[in-house]
């Protein structure tokens, strides 16, 4: 579900036993999946763009524009979710397609970016971005998709093209991870096998990424290979920093900047925020966890499809309480199934044991 659709649903479960509560929904995300539409919902406008799919084949993407602002979801054109039948391409898989909507973005007159990076299905360094922002025309078709290999040197001349078209602009990358660009800990090692990659070809896109890294330092002067969040997105982290110039910043931060979650807060009694899972990833980072830390003292509860932290974790991150799926249903694949009417009733229960007991607190009804 999107989080429009669980919002709605919650919602409903609210208003049975709170029926003059006022609900709002405030789409949020972490700069990957649902990025765009945070956007779309916070106001920005959706400008369809046909572009490159992570192996070639063109997709119906686009990116969200206020004013001279535009939002560009990688995931989107770029993504795991655009894999063909979702079948993994860890050797080819590029991110030409971003790099055609930030192009587009920068041709129709935005002078500020705003990048989430989360959902890669490439390790190309960024190289394809950087070949779609360094091609003479933003949409120029790629009939067949090269390894970063080929396309670090295909990049060999750009640096000096994709500056001049970056000329003022700022470049705003959402990203959550420190990972460096090669080596142990970098793009090919810790996040290729998700992507597909056995051990060799690990081993080859590590090579390969660092070919690209000495290749950009020759040409700039500066070597970001080590950078905390080279590594993010198969390496489109550094691609952005070495050679968009751009600043990386937490991906749930900016979002809740961008659709402007403070003022959202005005006058609320509680906060419901939530994810698929619950895990120790929730501590870093991501949604779930930003949200709690920008509550300004109101409660937060989170709602999800299973919970993996203990009590006081919740706690420790802000979150009051957490209900899941799983406490209703035991069965995952009904969860899935349909998770509708099982998110009324948690939000029933949340109505139940947060609001009208704060009402009862004031003295109210």
């Amino acid at each position: 579900m999107t989080s429009a659709e669980v919002a709605a649903a919650v919602g409903a479960g609210v208003r049975r036993v709170c029926p003059d509560a006022t609900v709002v929904p405030v789409p949020v995300a972490d700069g990957g999946d649902g990025t765009l539409a945070a956007a779309v919902g916070a106001g920005f406008t959706l400008v369809p763009i046909v572009a490159s799919g992570p192996t070639g084949s063109r997709v119906h993407s686009g990116y969200a524009r206020r004013n001279n602002t535009a939002v560009v979801e990688l995931a989107d054109v770029s993504g795991l979710v655009r894999l063909p039948e979702g079948r993994r391409a860890p050797m080819t898989a590029t991110t030409y397609g971003t790099g055609e909507l930030i192009a587009a973005a920068i041709d129709a007159g935005c002078t500020r970016i705003i990048l989430g990076i989360g959902g890669s299905a490439s390790t190309d360094g960024g190289t394809g971005l950087i070949q779609a922002l360094a091609a003479p025309r933003p949409f120029t078709h790629v009939e067949t998709t090269a390894g970063v290999g080929e396309q670090a040197i295909a990049c060999s001349p750009t640096p000096g093209v994709v500056a001049a078209r970056l000329e003022g602009v700022e470049v705003v990358v959402a990203c959550d991870v420190d990972n460096p660009l090669t080596g142990p800990r970098g793009a090919a090692a810790v996040y290729g096998p998700q992507k597909g990659a056995t051990p060799e070809q690990v081993v080859e896109l590590d090579g390969r990424l660092s070919a690209w890294a000495d290749e950009v330092a020759e040409h700039t002067g500066r070597d970001l290979r080590d950078v905390p969040g080279a590594g993010a997105a198969g390496g489109v982290g550094f691609a952005a920093l070495a050679l968009l110039g751009a600043e990386l910043r937490p991906g749930i931060e900016l979002v809740l900047e961008m659709v402007g979650f403070e003022q959202q807060l005005a006058g609320a009694d509680l906060v419901i925020t939530g994810e698929g899972a619950l895990d120790e990833q929730t501590l870093h980072g991501k949604a779930v966890a930003g949200v709690a830390a920008a509550g300004t003292g109101i409660p937060v509860v989170a709602v999800c499809g299973v919970n993996r932290l203990e009590a006081h974790q919740l706690q420790d991150a802000g979150v009051r309480a957490a209900y899941a799926l799983t406490d209703l249903e035991p069965d995952v694949q009904r969860c899935i199934a349909e998770p509708e009417p099982l998110l009324e009733r948690l939000g029933e229960r949340i109505a139940i044991e947060h609001l009208t007991m704060t009402r009862r607190e004031r003295g109210g009804g």
